[in-house]
């Protein structure tokens, strides 16, 4: 393959394995997202290996975040969605800017991502993201860590998330989103803005349907 002689000639210092430089499934996952052009597949796969060696991620542990976890403020649901896609929860409620170290909110939120990817099924290679806004306001409000959310997912794992639900979004919440939408690119056009009810009849079945949404 191309890239990965490309790779080893001119990366050679860049990990190997999973996640590196020679991993062929992540090349080709690259390429694809970059049209094929060989160039443009390069400079994006190099740059998250180098972040993914940087920030850390194969050293991230569920025990490492124990306490930011507690929060509930984001978990992986049990089940698929009707579609096969491994389901991402949010819940922004339960965030509150500055209670914890902002890197500690980035690990929980890059280990969650990781997390739905390994469940994702054979032939699958989407996600769902679900944000659930019942209770939100001013106080959950973090422009910062949304451009983090959605920046890892536009340079680092790019087409990973096939939609995003925006659950009972609060009037609030509308002044912030406007905000936030340039700042998200193309991902804006994966939100739907969608009700409690649209969740249990349109993604999920009675028996995996996630417990805070059922009545």
């Amino acid at each position: 393959m191309k890239v990965k002689e490309k790779l080893e000639k001119d990366y050679y210092g860049l990990p190997t394995g999973k996640n590196g430089r020679d991993d062929e499934e992540l090349i080709l996952w690259f390429l694809k997202d970059r049209k094929f052009s060989v160039d443009d597949a390069i400079a994006k796969l190099t740059k998250t290996i180098k972040w993914r060696r940087e920030f850390g991620v194969s050293e991230i542990t569920e025990e490492s975040l124990k306490r930011v976890a507690a929060t509930g403020k984001s978990y992986i649901h049990d089940s698929l969605d009707v579609n096969g896609r491994p389901v991402l929860i949010v819940v922004p409620s339960k965030h509150i800017p500055d209670e914890f170290d902002r890197l500690e909110d980035e690990r929980l939120c890059v280990f969650m991502l990781e997390k739905a990817l390994s469940r994702l099924p054979d032939g699958k290679e989407e996600i769902l993201g679900i944000f659930d806004l019942r209770g939100f306001g001013l106080k959950n409000s973090d422009l910062k860590f949304l451009t983090f959310l959605f920046d890892v997912l536009y340079y680092y794992y790019p087409r990973r998330l096939g939609q995003v639900l925006f659950v009972e979004a609060p009037f609030v919440f509308q002044p912030i989103w406007q905000l936030a939408k340039p700042l998200v690119k193309h991902y804006a056009s994966l939100v739907r803005f969608c009700s409690v009810d649209d969740v249990r009849k349109e993604y999920f079945t009675e028996s995996t349907l996630p417990a805070n949404f059922r009545r």
